[in-house]
């Protein structure tokens, strides 16, 4: 839900930490030459402004729940500017959702809204070549909701993840940086806690965890004195440089 939550005024929605001030989680990737972005949240336009996303070479999408693809509108001025569709990478599933839920960018003719196309990834794991990238993939379900993961070299982002098969890990296996995702401390039915992802990150032998889609109940000093330096809380703009 971002934080500060609306109308709450709990110690962290207050708090003057510019850490603790937290945008909806997604991801920018810069790789030869190459701007792609994994997610597109309500976000998006205040964090293509803040850090200055001038062009957009694809797109990787987890899921298609409201907080991960709700700025995807925003997207029009790429394809706009690039004269070219955005290339799109997603799920079968997720496909089908945008169909339903942004109809009007599939009419035909003219249309003044975003343009996108389309690489769909069927299967439950495997490697696709997108825009030139390798990109790795596999998916899992959060809840009713299926949701994809990706690793470009030994990078992987993770996000919304609750129940997953022990096979992951061998799709994770030599990934040095990984973003995965942690609600709070307190179990949660659709994320993991906090002590859920450390066991996590530990199972997978990462080297650097940064842990994203983090609640207003997670102060970021307080929560990363508990947590060993190896697992450390995510914040807006973090960098991570990896190996493609």
């Amino acid at each position: 839900a971002g934080v500060p939550l609306i109308g709450c005024q709990c110690a962290v929605c207050r708090s003057s930490l510019p850490y603790n001030n937290r945008l909806r989680s997604a991801g920018w990737i810069r790789v030869g030459g190459k701007s792609f972005l994994i997610d597109v949240g309500p976000d998006f336009r205040q964090q293509a402004l803040m850090h200055g996303i001038d062009r957009v070479d694809g797109l990787l999408l987890t899921h298609t729940h409201f907080d991960h693809i709700a700025g995807i509108d925003d997207l029009r001025v790429y394809s706009a500017r690039q004269e070219r569709a955005v290339p799109c990478l997603l799920s079968q599933e997720s496909y089908d959702e945008l169909v339903v839920r942004y109809h009007y960018f599939f009419k035909k003719g003219k249309n003044l809204t975003a343009q996108f196309s389309y690489q769909v990834i069927n299967e439950p794991e495997g490697e696709a070549l997108f825009e030139g990238l390798s990109v790795k993939y596999f998916h899992y379900r959060q809840g009713d909701m299926g949701v994809s993961g990706y690793r470009i070299g030994d990078f992987a982002y993770v996000t919304d993840i609750r129940d997953y098969d022990e096979t992951i890990f061998s799709f994770l296996k030599g990934v040095n940086c990984l973003v995965l995702s942690a609600l709070r401390e307190e179990p949660s039915h659709l994320h993991l806690s906090l002590d859920e992802a450390v066991a996590f990150a530990r199972r997978a032998g990462v080297k650097k965890t940064r842990l994203t889609h983090l609640s207003h109940f997670l102060d970021h000093e307080e929560i990363n004195q508990k947590l060993p330096p190896d697992v450390q809380t995510g914040y807006d703009g973090l960098t991570m440089e990896f190996e493609v």
